[in-house]
């Protein structure tokens, strides 16, 4: 009776790992036990910590809203396409989050760029960062709204927090006067404190005629390019099959 009184307080203190903990302990010792108290509570603990951590990884992965499941650690190196292995290595590990650095992935269509993009998203969610995934055209265009409505600062405040920011399908489309001062806005609020990757059809050379005015173009590449880890896919298209995509992580 006891041990049930226990494990339901536990369990309203909402010490969840730690109740499951302690209920696989009575299951398996019948209150038995060979190990010393601190290591048996050792294990407890253990236990509520790891079921704490993911809890958070699934809200930050669920708030990421990340276009692909993708990972890091199936990155397909065989197809021909350009990936450094050592290069991902190094990104795998998210310093360049913690330094607040960029990432430009460019690259033709159907060589897995947005793939590759919530891949490293996904890592820097199993390391402790938030994420939000957004397509360039679909952000410029809720910037309007949320101009029109009266929450543009708010929508500004709400995508620099995270701490890295995934700007997909970058260039599509030459800017107006209107898309590339938001942008500007955005880039500005992460500039030396946030994280941010790019992905684009074009070379980033191309960058600045499709932004269109060269001082906004200027001050939008100054604060995107200047601390930045390029990678610049090649080869033939990984679209094809289904079972082929899979294989080449697209």
């Amino acid at each position: 009776m006891l041990n049930q009184e226990t494990h339901n307080k536990l369990v309203g203190l909402q010490l969840h790992g730690l109740a499951a903990a302690f209920q696989a302990y009575l299951d398996q010792t019948h209150g038995r036990d060979e190990l010393a108290f601190e290591e048996r509570f050792g294990i407890f603990v253990d236990r509520e910590w790891s079921e704490r951590q993911q809890r958070r990884l699934t809200s930050r992965l669920k708030s990421a809203k990340l276009r692909e499941s993708a990972c890091m650690e199936d990155v397909n190196y065989r197809h021909p396409r350009g990936l450094d292995r050592s290069v991902m290595q190094r990104l795998a590990t998210c310093q360049w989050v913690k330094e607040h650095e960029a990432v430009l992935i460019t690259g033709m269509t159907g060589l897995g760029k947005t793939w590759l993009a919530c891949a490293l998203a996904h890592q820097a969610c199993r390391d402790g960062y938030t994420s939000t995934y957004m397509r360039v055209p679909r952000l410029l265009h809720g910037l309007g709204i949320a101009r029109a409505d009266g929450s543009y600062v708010r929508e500004l405040a709400r995508l620099a927090k995270a701490d890295v920011l995934i700007l997909d399908d970058w260039g599509l489309s030459p800017m107006d006067e209107t898309s590339r001062h938001d942008l500007l806005e955005v880039l500005e609020d992460r500039n030396g404190l946030k994280a941010t990757i790019v992905t684009s059809q074009l070379p980033i050379a191309a960058w600045h005629d499709t932004i269109g005015d060269p001082t906004v173009a200027d001050a939008i590449l100054d604060r995107l390019v200047h601390r930045s880890h390029r990678i610049e896919m090649k080869g033939p298209s990984l679209r094809g099959p289904r079972k082929e995509k899979e294989k080449a992580n697209e």
